[in-house]
């Protein structure tokens, strides 16, 4: 995806949002502002971490985040997508296990100052996988203590539902690691590798010997 296109759809994420905060503001729907609010604020975050901790996103990384805040707070619970569309939570899951596949990936090389000698290909993959299938297996937790405290229904269909997201989250893990594998082991950066490859570009202190 080029630069252009990338903050296209950033762009065009921020107005709908903002247009939705001026709307329902004005209109008096409390509710609504506030469900559009977040994830406005949200997407602003990763423009603010250079200067907090000297952490320099990818544009990939940051309308990755953008969409799926959009996906999960916007059309996920203001438009209903939960309820209309069987397969949109299963979608946001599967991207959530492959980005945070992803993170463990950059962890680890982190961890290891990005010493590909030191990176065994594998070991890196594996820790990424373990790292999102345990995010995931938090979540899960959390729904169903929020459904048990609070009685709410963020488990949907219960054991179910906890089930398919969790083997969604080991799909999408998989995904994320073998991103991490192939950038250690091979030349090609596209796709997912090379996002890994831009966040090691924009953070080389990080990674220096």
């Amino acid at each position: 995806m080029q630069f252009k296109t990338r903050f296209t759809l950033l762009y065009m994420t921020w107005m709908l949002l903002v247009a939705t905060v001026l709307v329902s503001a004005f209109t008096g729907q409390d509710e609504v502002t506030f469900t559009a609010l977040w994830p406005l604020l949200l997407t602003r975050v990763p423009f603010l971490m250079p200067g907090l901790i000297g952490v320099r996103l990818p544009d990939g990384f940051i309308v990755g985040l953008a969409l799926f805040l959009l996906g999960t707070i916007f059309l996920g619970e203001m438009a209903g997508f939960y309820e209309r569309f069987w397969w949109w939570d299963m979608m946001l899951h599967g991207a959530s296990a492959v980005g945070l596949g992803l993170t463990g990936v950059i962890l680890m090389l982190i961890l290891l100052k990005g010493d590909r000698m030191k990176a065994a290909p594998l070991i890196v993959s594996v820790f990424a996988f373990c790292f999102a299938v345990a995010a995931g297996v938090v979540w899960e937790i959390y729904e169903y203590g929020m459904d048990r405290m609070f009685g709410m229904n963020m488990q949907k269909s219960g054991l179910a539902d906890t089930m398919w997201d969790l083997i969604i989250d080991c799909a999408g893990a998989i995904a994320g690691s073998a991103a991490g594998y192939v950038y250690l082991t091979r030349e090609d950066a596209r796709g997912l590798v090379g996002l890994i490859r831009d966040f090691v570009r924009k953070n080389s202190r990080f990674f220096q010997q």
